[in-house]
């Protein structure tokens, strides 16, 4: 880090720097990527720009100033909203309304409307039986909820609704809000002013009807105050460069004679475990003069205590403390739920949140209001100390005094003890770093004692993970890696099983929300092969563990492990059995490849028998079944699914060959083998292979053939590929190639394993720079999504989800294939 601050921290090297620089554009930036619950990012190009975000969107501000000589700068986030509640919903308070599920007569919106004879309930008002407080399963419902104001001084009024499906809602008569559709929570909804007029000292209604079209019903709903923010006189410092790379993402500034150059760090190093779960992340600044004079520097970090709840509605409580070396702030809900919520659309509402900083005087932490924050500090009001509240800030100043051309650093740790992290199979689990007995504390306090050597280390990390892949695939495809690498981590979790054995689960971000899905392990896969196998041991472990126990009772592997944070058992509706029986097959194989042994193989190879046995009668031809693209819905004799089955099955004789069993390793390979001769034939469409068999009038990517070349099986000879690829490259669209001839819509980790099967370099360059075109020029700013269209790049669905890890498979062929 210390090389690029002395390339970058003068603005006229730092912008001719640029071009040789790692990646230096995303459509979102990491900024604190530990696991799904601890991630933090900016969504735009400038940090100053906006908030910074949760990856599911949600405000999670981290809130960065600079003063010099008095003049106050910033340059990190924005304020986000503070609200004052005007009629609580349910997440804040309970209450109580009247409703009826029958169509009411006259005027039943108004508030001098008679509703003595609807029902009494409370919200919200759901089909969900876990959830409702009133229980709704018709059509329809209609509610009226009553109350009183004394105050109708009013900033700005924003509705704050939770519907499932389409709603009307009226303020005292008048519709202020009309919608066809759903949410999946709380949302905010600024109001035109002139509906804050409706409000009247006395007397008032707040009338909703809903109506439920398809699948869940939900309504609950209250009114918020937007405050208006007040003019602090801050000025915008201006951005003057960024670079990614692998562990670090790094911002410089200028701020009228100072040179400002902040960097995250967040050392997830899979060579030391212990390092690359310590949920500890760093925020470094390093300040220095540009005009030749000596400038009075002071920076504020101002941490919201939104990090540590689901919705901002929820109570916190913070507070300050000093442990051996460091000055530490806390914060957490009050209500401490552990484990109690489970779904895509959730941030963590239990454990704490930490922001410690070295214990000197130059450096002072206090805690406020959210919307004290900036005046605090530009006053020099620094003794609050807030102990509960609703979104706090923990801040953090550091006085860096007379600032000359002498560069001056120092960092801020920002840190999350989630006291349990999954449950798994009825037992709640702590995180892999809690496993050892280590505390918050201790993580901290090595985290600063070890900062030196963690900067050391991730520096030459990331040099070597850069050059490796632009050795592989040039410089556009090592920025792709690059750009994947901590989102993919970040959408994990690591753990240690009861048993002792390594878990690393995922969640199936911005999707369904499963945990430990197969078909999420194996696109990923290639990034954990490279850099510590072990990882990928721990995402098969718990299939294997739910597959051979008592709950399990098919001869196919099963899809996931339940809905995050609960590793319960599948709770997907439908199996993927060729899908998810080969893919463990196959990721079994590549860590006997990557270990250089079959030791992990030989652990479950009754299971693995099982499901070699059943592909090798049901997956040369499947029937109408989902496979990993089920967004594309079921298909039948799917040519690329067949492909997945045959390579299986080469894979299983393969680790049969390493554990000794020569028969059965060479009637698996004759079966195999026999297979991909049949399947040329079957999937024949003259200059290309089908998407179907029977269908020439049909193409898809066949990704699933890579694997074929990076195991080293050979069981399609290499004239399949080299048929498919230059078919592929009279296929493509401004933004890549399509996934298959049905929709113009693509898989970019699929990409990135098709474009590997390419003989060289000029048409593995020609099918993936579309990839990098789209990563960087795409108009959906959200953590990289990998599903996106060809012909704008515009984001289809899924994001910040860990199967860009699959984007290394160029590397990873480039290693295993020499």
């Amino acid at each position: 880090m210390r090389k690029i601050f002395l390339s970058i921290i003068i603005l006229s090297v730092f912008v001719n720097n640029l071009a040789e620089a790692q990646a230096t554009k995303a459509p979102a930036y990491p900024l604190i990527t530990h696991n799904t619950y601890f991630s933090i990012w900016s969504f735009n190009d400038t940090l100053n720009a906006a908030p910074t975000k949760h990856w599911t969107g949600k405000d999670q501000s981290l809130l960065g100033l600079i003063k010099v000589d008095g003049t106050t700068f910033r340059f990190m986030g924005k304020a986000s909203p503070s609200y004052k509640t005007i009629l609580p919903a349910s997440d804040e308070m309970p209450y109580q309304c009247k409703y009826t599920e029958t169509e009411p007569a006259g005027d039943w919106q108004n508030v001098k409307y008679d509703d003595s004879k609807w029902k009494t309930g409370a919200a919200p008002f759901t089909d969900n039986k876990e959830k409702a407080k009133t229980l709704w399963t018709s059509k329809n419902i209609w509610v009226r909820r009553s109350f009183t104001m004394n105050d109708v001084n009013i900033d700005k009024l924003v509705l704050k609704l939770y519907h499932d499906d389409n709603v009307q809602v009226y303020l005292n008569g008048e519709i202020v809000y009309s919608i066809a559709g759903w949410t999946n929570d709380f949302e905010l909804i600024p109001l035109s002013d002139k509906f804050k007029n409706k409000l009247k000292k006395g007397d008032n209604v707040l009338a909703i009807h809903c109506a439920n079209t398809a699948g869940g019903a939900w309504l609950d709903a209250g009114l918020l105050d937007q405050v208006k923010q007040k003019n602090n006189n801050v000025l915008l410092a201006k951005q003057t460069g960024i670079e990614i790379n692998a562990t670090q993402t790094i911002y410089g500034f200028d701020c009228l004679g100072v040179d400002l150059m902040v960097s995250f760090t967040t050392p997830v190093l899979m060579d030391d475990l212990a390092l690359f779960s310590r949920p500890v992340s760093y925020i470094t600044y390093n300040v220095r003069s540009n005009d030749g004079k000596n400038h009075d520097v002071s920076i504020l970090l101002s941490a919201s205590s939104d990090i540590a709840v689901n919705s901002s509605s929820q109570k916190v409580t913070a507070q300050k403390y000093t442990i051996p070396g460091l000055s530490v702030l806390k914060a957490g809900t009050v209500e401490q739920p552990v484990l109690k919520k489970k779904g895509d659309d959730l941030r963590i509402d239990w454990g704490y949140m930490y922001v410690a900083v070295q214990n000197a005087k130059e450096n002072i932490q206090y805690i406020t209001q959210q919307d004290e924050a900036v005046s605090s500090f530009r006053s020099g009001s620094y003794s609050s100390l807030v102990k509960q509240g609703r979104q706090l800030t923990l801040n953090t100043v550091l006085n860096f005094d007379a600032v000359s051309r002498a560069p001056k650093e120092k960092f801020i740790e920002v840190g999350y003890d989630d006291l349990y992290a999954v449950q798994y199979f009825k037992q709640n689990l702590k995180s892999w770093w809690k496993t050892t007995g280590e505390t918050i504390e201790k993580e901290l306090t090595d985290a600063n004692r070890q900062y030196a050597l963690v900067m050391k280390k991730c520096d030459g990390f990331n040099t070597r993970m850069f050059d490796d892949a632009a050795k592989a695939g040039g410089k556009n495809y090592a920025d792709l890696c690059v750009l994947a690498y901590r989102q993919s981590i970040a959408a994990h979790q690591l753990l240690k099983s009861p048993q002792g054995e390594i878990l690393f689960l995922s969640k199936e971000n911005f999707s369904n929300g499963s945990i430990n899905t197969v078909d999420v392990t194996y696109p990923s896969a290639p990034l954990y092969l490279l850099y510590n196998p072990k990882l990928l041991e721990g995402m098969l472990n718990g299939i294997f563990h739910y597959c051979e126990s008592p709950m399990w009772k098919h001869n196919f592997a099963a899809h996931d492990l339940g809905t995050y944070p609960i590793a319960n058992g599948q709770t997907y509706g439908e199996n993927m059995p060729v899908e998810e029986a080969g893919n463990m097959i196959i990721l079994t194989d590549a860590i006997a490849k990557a270990e250089g042994n079959a030791s992990f193989a030989r652990k479950h190879w009754k299971t693995l028998s099982t499901w070699a046995a059943y592909l090798s009668v049901n997956g040369f031809d499947p029937g109408n079944q989902l496979c990993t693209d089920d967004f594309a819905g079921h298909l039948a004799r799917n040519a690329n699914l067949s492909v997945k089955a045959i390579v299986a099955l080469g894979a299983y004789a393969n680790l049969a060959a390493q554990l000794g069993q020569k028969s059965v390793a060479a009637k698996y390979r004759s079966l195999a083998t026999g297979m991909a001769d049949k399947w040329q034939g079957l999937a024949d469409a003259g200059d290309h292979y089908s998407l179907v068999f029977g269908n020439t009038n049909t193409w898809s990517q066949k990704y699933n053939l890579v694997w074929d070349k990076v195991l080293g099986l050979h069981i399609f000879p290499a004239r399949v590929y080299k048929k498919e690829v230059d078919y592929y490259l009279t296929k493509q669209n401004a933004f890549g190639l399509p996934l298959d001839s049905r929709k113009t819509y693509t898989k970019s980790d699929w990409i990135l394993w098709t474009a590997s099967l390419a003989d060289n370099q000029k048409d593995f360059k020609a099918l993936s720079d579309p990839i990098y075109k789209y990563a960087t020029e795409t108009p959906s700013h959200v953590p990289l999504s990998d599903w996106h269209e060809t012909t704008n790049g515009k984001m289809v669905g899924f994001q910040a989800r860990s199967v860009v890890g699959g984007y290394f498979m160029k590397l990873l062929e480039s290693k295993w294939t020499k």
